[in-house]
């Protein structure tokens, strides 16, 4: 008997793309960082999260020197059609070229084309923007995207580690000018990592974006025991953390990684479940199995709840004092990626 449910599908955003809850991260798909998973161990992997009913898989083209596309190339090669398969531009590859990063139009050709040599593929189902460039207008990036997108190179595109109002001003200029719009967002996002609440979220809720979550263990800080050193240098938010998710962990007899993960979950996003190890993504993959109830998710919450600062905690007061007019009640959506407290 299987130890979790199939894996639930989502639509990613607005692109129609079917793809399943959790994420396969391959940053760790190759060895040449000095840590990760060699290829033999890679296909196991990759062969457990497809027989658990996964389909999405995530990489970039800086991960691991490029050795994670060239890995994942070699194992999606059978079944191209039946994955949908991500990576990511912008980061430098050459540290001699200033040029080989960037969002220009120049860095994402290279990026593109070596992507796709690596990967053993005619298109991407998707490409990210790996972060933000303050130094090429919005505006250049999106019409090169959409250039690629006409051109069958790349059918959808998303954005990670970047600012809410650069996301949400590319949203309008591509509406106004019909070119592609992203479709999906990729943030830090953990118990410890909650300030994309005040932003982020918000905006991705208002433009209909997935939001994949990168690090829903918080480099697994909450999920293993460390050496007194690095113990006395944890911060209060993430002994909190920690403590909180290991007594629940205890209560409903499962790890500690499942229940961060199960609580990402819980908030809308689609976690991304890296592993160096077959037991690794086992133990991440069972976060499907957990139900955590409101108890646990209000004990969750609060031991890690953040303020969103102004202007929210300023409106907060207005709403209270009746200075505004009392929010409408949102309509129930089993879906979103905003907390609750956060669609009034």
């Amino acid at each position: 008997m299987p130890e979790h449910s199939p894996m639930p599908l989502r639509v990613l955003g607005r692109s129609g793309l079917r793809v399943s809850e959790f994420c396969l991260g391959a940053m760790t798909f190759g060895t040449d960082w000095g840590f990760g998973a060699d290829e033999e161990t890679s296909r196991a992997i990759y062969r457990q999260y497809r027989e658990a009913g996964g389909n999405f898989v995530d990489t970039a083209n800086n991960y691991t020197n490029g050795a994670s596309e060239e890995i994942l190339g070699r194992l999606v090669a059978g079944e191209r059609d039946s994955v949908v398969l991500s990576t990511k531009y912008t980061l430098c590859t050459d540290p001699d070229d200033p040029n080989s990063g960037g969002n220009h139009r120049k860095s994402m050709r290279r990026s593109v084309e070596t992507s796709l040599r690596r990967l053993g593929t005619d298109h991407l189902d998707l490409l990210w923007v790996h972060a933000w460039d303050p130094f090429t207008p919005v505006d250049e990036t999106l019409r090169a995207l959409d250039d690629l997108v006409r051109a069958g190179k790349i059918l959808a595109i998303g954005v990670t580690n970047t600012p809410a109002w650069v996301v949400a001003r590319s949203a309008a200029i591509a509406e106004l000018r019909g070119w592609t719009s992203f479709c999906a967002l990729q943030v830090e996002y953990s118990l410890v990592t909650r300030t994309p609440e005040r932003e982020l979220l918000p905006m991705a809720q208002a433009h209909d974006l997935a939001v994949c979550a990168w690090s829903p263990l918080a480099r697994g800080l909450r999920a293993r025991e460390l050496p007194p050193e690095r113990e006395e240098r944890l911060t209060p938010v993430v002994r909190r953390a920690r403590d909180t998710i290991r007594e629940v962990a205890a209560e409903l007899d499962t790890t500690p990684a499942r229940v961060a993960i199960a609580w990402v979950r819980s908030r809308g996003l689609l976690p991304s479940i890296g592993a160096r190890t077959g037991e690794q993504l086992r133990d991440n993959i069972g976060a499907l199995a957990v139900a955590l109830d409101e108890n646990h998710l209000a004990r969750l919450d609060d031991a890690t709840r953040i303020r969103l600062g102004y202007p929210h905690d300023f409106l907060d007061g207005l709403y209270e004092r009746r200075t505004l007019p009392p929010p409408v009640a949102p309509r129930e959506n089993t879906t979103s990626t905003v907390p609750a407290r956060l669609r009034t």
